[in-house]
């Protein structure tokens, strides 16, 4: 998994930039507020919030350690999948250019982190033939 280093240093620094300073600007607070509990996660949606953002702060530490790769991956897949179809989805493709907030850029973190946990890609295992 050495061979996955800069994936991993680049996936951290992005999850850590993503959930950091929204701790310290109130931007969870209003995720969880003014988003999550509109759209029916009411009253949990700012507990929820936070368990994203400190999920990401997590899974960029494990990711660094290159420990508990396969869950941390996972959980974080989860989420960009879920905030692609609440929040990115309806914004079209485009994060910026051709359009604004899309999903290129969750779907692009997406197959880096399936990456990371392949990094020799997805294989059919061998079956013994039957005697």
């Amino acid at each position: 998994m050495k061979s996955t280093f800069l994936l991993r240093f680049a996936v951290a620094v992005i999850l850590i930039m993503h959930s950091v300073p929204g701790m310290f600007n109130n931007g969870i607070n209003d995720f969880g507020n003014l988003y999550l509990n509109t759209v029916g996660f009411a009253p949990f949606g700012l507990a929820l919030a936070w368990a994203i953002k400190l999920s990401h702060v997590v899974a960029a530490i494990l990711l660094l350690l290159n420990k508990y790769i396969k869950p941390a991956a996972i959980v974080t897949i989860f989420i960009l999948v879920v905030g692609i179809f609440m929040v990115h989805l309806p914004e079209g493709w485009y994060v910026v250019g051709g359009g604004r907030n899309g999903v290129e850029f969750n779907f692009l973190l997406i197959f880096v982190l399936l990456t990371i946990m392949f990094p020799n890609g997805i294989t059919k295992k061998e079956q013994t033939p039957d005697l």
